[in-house]
């Protein structure tokens, strides 16, 4: 069994791991970290420490009103997607435990399909 990092649970909410083939378990906020469990193996678990979240990603539609997923970026680890059954009250979980500054919106198709269409590819760049 895995000993969790929290002391004291705040929320545990039905969710899905996006990390490679999807996962689904439980997330759990407290006051030490956000974790996630998965609910068939007891092996396969994420536990990131609030002092270890660069920021957190939103994918938000139809002007939000629908959140179908957000991911975690760590400083050392990379990037953990996660949904949930209702993530309006997970983030605003994790907002009690760190800067609402570092929970910023994903951008949108749109958008990512303008980027890639006005900045220089890397092969064209003049290498120094």
């Amino acid at each position: 069994m895995v000993e969790s990092l929290n002391k004291k649970s705040e929320l545990v909410i039905k969710a899905t791991s996006h990390m490679g083939l999807e996962t689904y378990g439980q997330i759990m906020l407290g006051d030490k970290a956000f974790e996630f469990y998965n609910d068939r193996d007891k092996k396969d678990f994420i536990q990131i420490p609030w002092t270890q979240i660069d920021y957190v990603v939103v994918s938000v539609l139809f002007g939000g009103k629908w959140i179908p997923r957000y991911g975690i970026r760590t400083k050392k680890n990379g990037m953990f997607t996660f949904s949930s059954k209702d993530p309006k009250r997970v983030l605003r979980g994790i907002r009690e435990h760190i800067d609402a500054d570092k929970i910023v919106k994903s951008l949108t198709f749109f958008q990512v399909l303008k980027r890639g269409l006005t900045t220089k590819p890397n092969f064209l760049k003049k290498k120094k």
